[in-house]
């Protein structure tokens, strides 16, 4: 009997298959498609702004872990 398969297991094994069929290239090449498709639909603007809300989060999270680190000492 075999055992299921978590749908991160199931991801990972598709991704190297994918690999395996079509080179590692393959997925630069979708990966710029599927950027320019965002830029068309949303605008150039679209990646600075999440990229702002990124660099938001990441400052806070980093401002979070700072914190309980002096309270921990």
């Amino acid at each position: 009997m075999s055992e299921k398969m978590t749908a991160a297991e199931v991801g990972r094994k598709g991704g190297q298959t994918t690999k395996e069929r079509y080179g590692s290239d393959h997925f630069s090449k979708i990966g710029r498609q599927g950027g320019a498709a965002t830029v068309k639909r949303y605008g150039p603007k679209h990646y600075t702004e999440i990229g702002m809300k990124g660099g938001a989060k990441t400052k806070e999270l980093i401002a979070r872990g700072k914190e309980a680190e002096r309270r921990d000492r």
